[in-house]
């Protein structure tokens, strides 16, 4: 396999969900102690990692839940945010300024701060009332944040007694981390195969999915095709889809469709349909493809995010591969001030 340490990956993930327990107990104390509300509020595009939790809150717990990014939280405010508020943030630097500057904000607020971190000692790590560091990299970091603050959102959903079956999700998810290794292993000739035709690509990538697997549609087309590789490319929802984009596609263009395994499923078989009727060129990624021992489908539909996060990294890495084009390469981020 291309550029990777398996061991590495299963040890990163093992870990990741190794901290359930913590995580649930860090929440039950939280929400005793009188919190009433909860705020997902990185910066960049990690706060993307911990959308599906906060969705799946949105839609499952009538607990107040609220999707902000950090300088727009600063700038805007929220007259929610205050002492009965827990504002959780990811980083894998512990430095981001826009999150450190969020963070001391909502502390300002009189708010408590959870954070998920992948360096000790940082600022965003050591500045948080509660902190779990996990020594994560860009290559790591998306399943772990996905993993985690979905544990967050089972424990709040079980403690409430919302989801009657969040415990057992949780449990579950030990047998996560093996089963992204598998899935990486099994995608591999595949991602081999996708990347020399993405690579090659000259007009932009359209980037679709439905339900909770659009943020890792928005993610990946954001930090990696942008960021990483300079690749002009539009995260489009599938349900937007038909509201502009559809206009786009015609022989040459290449659509990357990314389908998870819950209810927004369907909104990406319509893309699948129309796709091809008009000449465009359609490559799948599919979560419900990858053997998942030990997960029943309500865990396969929550955790797909993480799954297609997982086969993606493989992907990336055949692009930058096909292009000598480290992933690592930036021109300005964090390499100027702006």
């Amino acid at each position: 396999m291309l550029n990777i340490d398996l061991n590495h990956h299963l040890e990163t993930q093992t870990a990741a969900v190794a901290a359930a327990d913590q995580i649930r107990a860090a929440v039950v104390r939280e929400l005793d102690s009188g919190i009433e509300n909860i705020f997902f509020a990185s910066a960049g595009g990690v706060a993307l990692l911990t959308y599906p939790a906060a969705r799946l809150l949105q839609t499952r717990s009538s607990f107040p839940t609220f999707m902000e990014r950090s300088t727009e939280l600063i700038a805007g405010g929220n007259a929610n945010l205050g002492p009965k508020s827990l504002v959780v943030f990811c980083s894998v630097s512990g430095t981001t300024q826009e999150a450190v500057a969020a963070l001391r904000y909502a502390k300002g607020k009189g708010a408590r701060v959870m954070t998920f971190t992948g360096t000790a000692g940082t600022p965003m790590a050591v500045e948080a009332d509660i902190n779990f560091c996990n020594p994560v990299a860009d290559d790591t970091s998306s399943e772990c944040y996905l993993t985690q603050t979905l544990l967050l959102a089972l424990a709040v959903l079980e403690h409430r007694g919302e989801w009657a079956e969040a415990s057992d999700i949780a449990a579950e998810l030990r047998h996560l981390p093996a089963g992204l290794v598998a899935a990486k292993q099994a995608f591999e000739p595949r991602a081999a195969e996708l990347a020399a035709k993405l690579a090659a690509a000259t007009k932009p990538i359209l980037i679709s999915s439905g339900g909770n697997a659009w943020y890792e549609a928005w993610y990946f087309g954001m930090c990696i095709l942008e960021e990483m590789q300079w690749i002009w490319t539009r995260p489009i929802h599938a349900l937007d889809f038909f509201h502009g984009t559809l206009e786009l596609v015609e022989p040459g263009v290449d659509m990357l469709l990314l389908k998870g395994e819950d209810a927004g499923r369907e909104l990406a078989e319509r893309v699948a349909r129309f796709v091809p009727s008009v000449g465009g060129t359609l490559h799948v990624v599919d979560a419900a493809d990858f053997d998942l021992p030990g997960l029943s489908p309500a865990t396969r539909a929550l955790i797909a995010p993480a799954v297609l996060a997982t086969v993606l990294e493989r992907l990336a890495e055949h692009i930058a591969a096909l292009r000598d084009h480290p992933l690592t390469v930036r021109r300005y981020y964090k390499r100027l001030e702006y």
